[in-house]
């Protein structure tokens, strides 16, 4: 259950994010930023095509993090699909400009996947290759993101206006320095207090004298 609700909130949040963002005309990074930008051409909508994109990476996420992992990503990624596309029919708005919807879309995305990566999956795509790398190299998956995310923008002109364009790159620095600010690859797996890191161990009873440890000053 612990997991499940921090899952839960995760796609809630990247879910909302991708909203905000295609209500502006806007994209984001990542598989995400492919898939809004397809959905702007293509007669798929957002959920469908995010799906299909990550399929190849869900099996390199099965290959190289193993089935726990594999099968909490797909979970995200199924979840992601299927609400973003029920809060893009239920949610709308009169007026939402691009820089709030940067500002909102970045910080929810953000939250988002920091929420999902500590609990030991990805919104996958790129974002297992980014988490993959960090366990690996130790090159934060926030910076390696950012620059995928610098290509994704390269083809984004293409479609674009100058100034959608500069607000989804707006929107993208927020949700990757939100990555890169508040997780640590030491933190998959535990959303729990420690974040994952090894926590300070108990005073044995032979360490204790009178109710304080062994050598503590009063």
């Amino acid at each position: 259950m612990f997991d499940l609700q921090g899952l839960t909130f995760g796609i809630v949040l990247i879910s909302i994010g991708v909203v905000f963002l295609k209500s502006a005309g806007l994209v984001t990074g990542q598989t995400a930023g492919i898939a809004l930008l397809l959905s702007y051409v293509l007669p798929l909508g957002f959920g469908p095509l995010f799906f299909l994109i990550g399929i190849p990476f869900l099996i390199l996420a099965w290959v190289k993090r193993g089935p726990d992992f594999a099968l909490r990503t797909v979970v995200v990624v199924a979840g992601v699909s299927l609400m973003s596309e029920v809060f893009g029919r239920t949610m709308g708005f009169d007026r939402l400009d691009p820089p709030i919807a940067a500002l909102l879309g970045g910080a929810c995305s953000g939250v988002g996947l920091v929420a999902a990566f500590r609990h030991n999956a990805s919104a996958g795509g790129m974002t297992i290759v980014g988490i993959l790398l960090e366990q690996k190299t130790g090159f934060k998956a926030g910076w390696f993101q950012l620059a995928v995310d610098a290509l994704v923008f390269l083809a984004s002109a293409l479609v674009l206006t100058p100034s959608q364009l500069l607000f989804s790159v707006l929107g993208a620095l927020i949700t990757n320095f939100a990555v890169i600010w508040n997780f640590d690859v030491a933190q998959s797996a535990t959303g729990r207090p420690g974040y994952g890191r090894a926590a300070a161990s108990a005073p044995r009873s032979d360490q204790l004298r009178d109710g304080r440890p062994r050598g503590s000053r009063s």
